[in-house]
């Protein structure tokens, strides 16, 4: 009696069995040969959170095919359980299904590997049984030389709540490029663990933190925030606005700077109008001999003030004043 129990599910004919047929099944089993190093296409039923290929005896299946292409709408994520599940083979799969869900690949009660929407995988089915697993081939895959990519867009992670990097395997010294995914932070650092000895990091609101000394080769430019008065008041954020300027529009007082740190610098060109306009300060602002200047009363005439924060109050470092605009 034939059997099946290989891995492509080709016909194995038994001793003595098929005389003078033998040659129609050897045919049929070179073409399920070529099916197996194609591409197959299959449905899955609409809006199924499951699904079963199962490779068939001796006859053509898209579900042998090398490249297993799945197809359908969904409208959840559907696991997909290939069989029999003793068939020890590779494949590759995409999920080309409508919905932007997920596929799940199972064989058995193991391991299984999940293929987002329009993505594709290569996975390993281990055949084990009812314990049978799908493996993902590509995890921890090491390449001798160099990689290029022809296309736009390299996407490290899957959208979990984790740590995704680049390492730099240096001789002496490693360094890494990661996202710092509990802080949110893109970090440059050194060593291979995300966090560890961090050299530049950003956060999500794209302010820019290094911790160690900055050389710059020619003249570093910070750029100039305007901050205007509303009520009367003048809002000034130190961080997003260590260079700002503030054109007169009405007598205003300026409020304590928000995302004060110890050690920063700021500074402020008041630029009256054609109308000039008192300015008042708040009392974290400290001047010498505790008392704060008469901003120049003149239209069209600008002072420049500078501040450093000690961390409790913002003490001023330079000013002039009655300064021309043109």
């Amino acid at each position: 009696m034939a059997t099946y129990v290989n891995n492509l599910r080709l016909k194995e004919i038994a001793t003595g069995d098929e005389s003078g047929t033998w040659g129609t099944s050897t045919n049929t089993n070179l073409e399920l040969i070529g099916e197996a190093l194609g591409i197959g296409t299959e449905a899955i039923t609409t809006n199924a959170d499951t699904h079963t290929t199962t490779v068939a005896d001796g006859s053509a299946d898209a579900g042998r095919a090398m490249y297993l292409k799945y197809t359908g709408t969904l409208d959840s994520a559907c696991t997909i359980t290939i069989g029999p599940n003793t068939m020890k083979r590779v494949q590759i799969i995409e999920n080309a299904t409508s919905g932007s869900q997920n596929i799940i690949i199972s064989q058995g009660s193991g391991a299984n590997v999940t293929i987002a929407n329009g993505k594709v995988a290569i996975v390993q089915l281990d055949g084990a049984g009812a314990g049978a697993a799908v493996l993902d081939v590509l995890t921890d895959l090491q390449l001798s030389d160099s990689l290029t990519l022809n296309g736009p867009t390299l996407t490290i992670g899957d959208a979990t709540a984790e740590d995704t990097k680049i390492v730099f395997d240096g001789n002496a010294q490693d360094y890494y490029v990661g996202l710092d995914d509990s802080a949110d932070d893109l970090v440059i650092g050194l060593g291979s663990a995300v966090g560890t000895t961090p050299a530049i990091s950003v956060d999500e609101n794209q302010f820019v933190t290094m911790p160690k000394k900055v050389t710059a080769s020619t003249s570093a430019n910070i750029s100039q925030v305007a901050i205007t008065s509303s009520s009367n008041a003048v809002a000034w954020d130190a961080r997003a606005a260590a260079n700002a300027y503030h054109v007169t529009t009405e007598n205003t007082t300026f409020s304590a700077p928000s995302n004060a740190v110890e050690g920063a610098i700021i500074s402020v060109e008041i630029a009256q109008g054609g109308t000039a306009r008192t300015i008042a300060w708040n009392t974290v602002f400290e001047f010498a001999a505790s008392t704060a200047p008469t901003i120049t009363a003149t239209a069209n005439k600008t002072d420049i003030l500078a501040f450093r924060y000690n961390g409790s109050v913002w003490q001023e470092i330079g000013r002039v004043q009655n300064l021309a605009q043109t």
